[in-house]
């Protein structure tokens, strides 16, 4: 079974266990939520928008969306989702791979990438694709797991404990913040702000791990505590040439 096929699986399975899930109630959506801002006429990319349901929030909000993800099954779920009473759809969805998108170059005033870095083998490709598919002056909201937390350190017991034991995805990275913020410094990006949410203690084995949300009610203790996070959020730009080189040179006089 090839990795596409995999993730068809891997999506039914999931809509499957649960239809009527809104999954733009998701954490790492309502996180990015706060930060977008307003949408309005924006050109708006989510990569790897899988069953489409903040696309569709965003679209109501006002932006022209463009869902892309590799698996056809998401994005069949997807399409039910987006349907207008008239039947037009709220957003265009388009299949391709998130190392090599199927756009021109600077198409999107906005790209969202929540969940995803992590579950693709090339991912500073990646992260270079979302750059260049963006104008300049426009900004990344992505979000993706860290494990510089008790979360991280119950993965290493796991690993000794239950060598054999599958992730629940087709391919899934185990990564912490410093990684992350390389990579999207790497690929060009200015990074603008980082936050994050989830914190949760594994403190029993075998039962789900116990979210502590005190941690994240206060927004101040929240960033404070982002590098703790299990979700951890980056805000990042790309500079138009002439700012670059102001950033770079510093004022003239």
């Amino acid at each position: 079974m090839n990795l596409r096929s995999a993730y068809d699986k891997w999506h039914q399975r999931i809509f499957d266990a649960g239809p009527d899930n809104d999954d733009a109630l998701s954490p790492w959506y309502q996180l990015v939520h706060e930060h977008l801002g307003p949408l309005s006429g924006l050109r708006v990319l989510e990569v790897a928008c899988g069953r489409g349901g903040f696309l569709r929030q965003m679209a109501c909000a006002g932006a022209h969306v463009t869902g892309c993800d590799f698996s056809f099954a998401a994005l069949r779920i997807a399409s039910s989702k987006l349907s207008t009473q008239g039947g037009l759809p709220l957003a265009l969805l388009v299949q391709g791979d998130a190392q090599s998108l199927p756009f021109k170059d600077e198409s999107f005033d906005v790209v969202v990438s929540c969940e995803t870095i992590e579950h693709l083998p090339l991912v500073q490709d990646s992260i270079l694709e979302m750059y260049r598919v963006t104008r300049p002056g426009g900004k990344l909201f992505l979000t993706t797991p860290n494990y510089f937390n008790f979360m991280g350190l119950y993965e290493i017991y796991a690993r000794v404990r239950h060598p054999d034991r599958e992730d629940d995805q087709p391919y899934d990275r185990r990564q912490w913040f410093p990684e992350v913020e390389k990579w999207i410094r790497r690929a060009g990006w200015e990074i603008l702000k980082t936050d994050g949410t989830v914190h949760q203690f594994p403190f029993f084995p075998g039962r789900n791990p116990v979210r502590w949300h005190g941690l994240e009610a206060n927004r101040v203790v929240r960033k404070l505590l982002s590098p703790f996070a299990f979700t951890y959020f980056v805000c990042a730009a790309k500079i138009r040439i002439g700012e670059k080189s102001l950033r770079i040179d510093g004022p003239s006089f």
